[in-house]
């Protein structure tokens, strides 16, 4: 099941508007706050439909690499997969999985403005499984770049920016 959660497409980028950390993070104890920093490059499938006002609703998968540049507790690189959903109207919502390579995983939910380049994503990060067990925070990044190819349903992006804070709210 791992294996096939691992090779799954999945996911759509929304992320997180980078929440402040509150007096006294970036210890190493329950509740402290630590921030991290990366990068995440994704690719996928994207389906839409008319809606109202010349607008197109959007579903997308996409996976990729997210890279994470600094912070600790946190495994370096990642395979991110999202699912969402655009409302043609410049809102999106969707949920993302980063998976390490051990298979432990962190869940997020995602929100922001439409998917295209230089659109800002939040997230919030909501728990996970493994060593990321009782995890909560936040992160946000900016879509550098996101490209439709000549048929409409393949997408490729680059999010940059992508910077947050976790926690962990239980001994899990």
């Amino acid at each position: 099941m791992r294996g096939r959660r691992t090779h799954t497409r999945a996911a759509l980028v929304l992320l997180v508007l980078a929440g402040q950390s509150p007096a006294g993070a970036g210890g190493s104890g329950n509740g402290d706050w630590r921030s991290f920093q990366g990068t995440w490059s994704a690719s996928g499938e994207r389906r839409s439909v008319a809606v109202e006002g010349s607008g197109t609703a959007t579903i997308a998968e996409v996976s990729g690499a997210v890279v994470l540049t600094s912070g600790e507790g946190l495994s370096r690189g990642f395979r991110g997969q999202a699912i969402g959903f655009d409302d043609g109207q410049g809102a999106s919502v969707g949920r993302c999985v980063w998976t390490d390579a051990r298979g432990d995983q962190v869940f997020s939910r995602l929100q922001g403005e439409s998917l295209a380049t230089g659109k800002r994503f939040r997230g919030t990060i909501t728990g996970g499984t493994g060593r990321y067990a009782g995890l909560a925070g936040e992160y946000t990044f900016t879509w550098q770049y996101v490209v439709t190819g000549d048929d409409g349903s393949a997408i490729q992006g680059r999010a940059i920016g992508l910077e947050g804070q976790v926690r962990r709210t239980s001994d899990q």
